[in-house]
């Protein structure tokens, strides 16, 4: 496949940035085949409302199936590959920081897929699927004794443990949500990739890096409320995209 030609003056924004941030939607999980929430609720658990299996209120109810359903989507998860986009993005990172310069990844997926494929500065707004958490406590629990119980128990204070997810209702993580805010103020490129534009408050981390002065860049296969407003949209799937910038900037 022939590569694309790039705008001149993007490769050239890109060369000369030293403070370059990007947000992933699910489209980016997509091309890697991770099922979103609703696609993965198939054969038993399609008789489920996303408010019997991703609230405080469902766990309170049946922690049980709550985590059941986490578990389940945790082995869909790890049977899963960091696809050409996620790389590039690594890449990207290791090209920025290798010239002094600084790169942030902001996430709104849970797949842990940015950090195998070798992302380091990463924010994951809305938390990580291979993490657990006290419910009670709300800290982070590696190991936890093996008694047979589902879910389990916190080996610190006997509470029920969680996936560390951010649940319907619930509000995103502040310090990396603080983050998020900082990153989109003071990059001079932002790039939007594989979401939708709708999810709020991710969807105003291009709007904030715009009322800054930073360049906006899209790469999404169809429009969204940001394309209008973007100083580049590029249309495609990011997995072939994003390699083929990567390597136009950084031969």
């Amino acid at each position: 496949m022939n590569e694309p030609a790039f705008p001149p003056l993007l490769i050239d924004h890109l060369r000369k940035a030293v403070d370059v941030a990007v947000l992933t939607g699910a489209g980016v999980s997509a091309e890697s085949g991770v099922p979103t929430f609703r696609d993965a609720q198939t054969g038993l658990w399609n008789r489920y409302r996303p408010e019997d299996l991703a609230t405080p209120q469902a766990f309170r109810r049946d922690p049980k199936l709550v985590w059941e359903w986490y578990a389940w989507r945790r082995e869909l998860v790890l049977g899963v590959s960091p696809n050409p986009a996620h790389t590039a993005l690594a890449e990207m990172e290791r090209q920025l920081e290798r010239r002094g310069r600084r790169f942030t990844l902001i996430t709104q997926n849970v797949d842990n897929l940015h950090g195998k494929a070798g992302s380091s500065n990463i924010i994951e707004l809305h938390g990580n699927i291979q993490r657990t958490r006290c419910f009670d406590e709300g800290t982070l629990v590696e190991s936890w004794p093996d008694t047979g119980e589902t879910p389990p128990r916190c080996p610190a204070c006997g509470g029920w443990l969680r996936p560390d997810v951010v649940w319907f209702g619930e509000m995103l993580p502040q310090q990396a949500l603080e983050a998020a805010w900082e990153a989109a103020r003071v990059c001079q490129v932002f790039f939007s990739v594989g979401t939708s534009g709708l999810v709020e408050p991710a969807a105003s981390l291009p709007v904030a890096a715009l009322q800054a002065g930073a360049i906006v860049v899209e790469v999404n296969p169809a429009e969204t409320p940001l394309t209008p407003h973007a100083h580049f949209s590029l249309q495609g799937p990011a997995g072939q995209i994003l390699p083929q910038l990567v390597q136009a900037v950084w031969e």
